[in-house]
């Protein structure tokens, strides 16, 4: 996701809404279920669970090595995540309201990245938290590359804090290329919140436009995060004092 033809203005009004208490619930089971069976295929700790804000809006910026990232993603909280959902998935009314229920929410493949933009920001507005990809495609090897600017800009634009996720062993259960994923361990290490208000950027919450030195500046601290987190995910680096989940734990 890029921020080239990303918009200023405020999300407009009837896009992504708040869960009712229903849909919390449907997604619960549901949740409980796909991690749950995803425990017993790719079983392995989660490392600073207690980084995830409890309450609030907040970006999810996992590592992206392999197709089964948003479902080992989804094990770091209870909190139900959202994702952007390609539209086509919408044209069965019935897949479209399981999808939406399960946290996604259409995007025209194609349009501009301002829609997507609109959208996103949409959705931290009602409080939740949001993933995003920050490397964009699924990527190999060990090495963290210059990242979209997507996620820093949306952080600074609705000035919540982005949480950096590495994913070890995901490349190894299914990489880019597999028809089918292969059982395996994974790690999820999850780092400190990155807060807007924690660098000198000049910008202030509600700042009605976001500089672009000031989220590529941001997109550097998330890489060099992420690449940290990927190396000690993946046993090339220290552990730094979060707290280590049993197999099966699930915060």
């Amino acid at each position: 996701m890029t921020i080239d033809a990303a918009s200023n203005r405020t999300p407009a009004a009837g896009r992504p809404r708040a869960a009712t208490p229903g849909e919390l619930a449907f997604y619960g089971a549901c949740r409980a279920i796909a991690v749950g069976a995803s425990w017993l295929y790719y079983p392995g700790p989660v490392v600073g669970a207690e980084h995830i804000p409890k309450t609030g809006s907040f970006i999810l910026a996992p590592t992206h090595r392999s197709y089964i990232d948003w479902l080992i993603a989804a094990r770091v909280t209870r909190r139900r995540l959202r994702y952007l959902v390609k539209a086509e998935v919408w044209k069965s009314k019935a897949a479209g309201r399981l999808v939406e229920a399960l946290g996604g929410f259409p995007v025209q493949r194609g349009a501009a990245d301002r829609h997507a933009f609109t959208l996103a920001l949409s959705v931290l507005a009602t409080g939740e938290p949001l993933v995003v990809f920050p490397e964009g495609t699924r990527q190999r090897g060990p090495e963290i590359t210059t990242l979209q600017d997507g996620a820093a800009y949306l952080a600074l634009r609705a000035w919540v804090p982005i949480v950096p996720v590495a994913l070890g062993g995901t490349e190894a259960a299914m990489p880019r290329g597999a028809s089918m994923p292969r059982p395996g361990r994974v790690r999820i290490v999850v780092g400190e919140p990155i807060s807007p208000g924690d660098f000198p950027w000049g910008l202030a919450e509600g700042s009605a436009r976001v500089p672009r030195a000031a989220t590529r500046a941001l997109s550097e601290v998330l890489r060099a995060r992420l690449q940290a987190l990927l190396d000690q995910s993946e046993g090339r680096g220290p552990a730094r004092g979060a707290t280590e989940q049993a197999d099966g734990d699930r915060s």
